[in-house]
């Protein structure tokens, strides 16, 4: 199974709850911080809806 390797580069400050609570879905808290998650359709999703403040490459 694929993984996909999940960066936060940009800052939560001045987000909305509903995308500070999908990036700490993923475990992230700072900036620069990655996880390495299997790849899935839930995640693809999450993905999709903070792509503007998260880095993703596949592992």
């Amino acid at each position: 199974m694929a993984k996909l390797q999940i960066t936060l580069v940009r800052s939560l400050i001045g987000r909305n709850e509903k995308q500070r609570a999908t990036v700490e879905s993923f475990g992230l808290k700072k900036i620069h911080q990655s996880v390495v998650l299997n790849d899935s359709a839930a995640v693809r999703g999450m993905v999709n809806a903070v792509s503007h403040l998260v880095k993703v490459e596949e592992v």
